[in-house]
C-alpha cells in the first residue's frame, strides 16, 4: 500500500471535514450522548474494521471516541485510511 502525499491527503480529506491531517495520521473526535451510545457505535466500527482489516488507534473515555487512522506498514496515510474514514463517518452518521 502507497503511501498518500499530504496534497492527496488534504483532498480526500475534502470529503472529511470532521476528520486533521496531524503527525502522520488523520484523526477525529466524536461526542456521544452517553457511554452506551459511544460503546455502540464502537462496536459498530470494529466489525468494519475487521471486514477492511484494518484497525485505528482510538480511545474512548465516558461519551467520547478518539480514532487516529494511519498504515503502519507504509509509515503514513493510505487510501485505506480514507476508506475506513469514510466508512466510519457512515456509521457514526447512522447512530445519531
Amino acid at each position: 500500500m502507497e503511501k498518500l502525499s499530504e496534497k492527496e491527503i488534504e483532498k480526500h480529506l475534502e470529503k472529511l471535514p470532521e476528520w486533521d491531517y496531524v503527525d502522520n495520521a488523520i484523526h477525529t473526535e466524536y461526542e456521544f450522548n452517553n457511554f452506551k451510545d459511544c460503546f455502540s457505535a464502537m462496536s459498530r466500527i470494529a466489525f468494519e474494521c475487521e471486514a477492511l482489516n484494518h484497525h485505528p488507534d482510538w480511545s474512548n473515555t465516558y461519551n467520547i471516541l478518539n480514532i487516529s487512522l494511519s498504515t503502519h506498514d507504509a509509515d503514513g496515510v493510505t487510501i485505506k485510511d480514507i476508506n475506513l474514514a469514510l466508512a466510519i463517518e457512515g456509521i457514526v452518521e447512522e447512530e445519531e
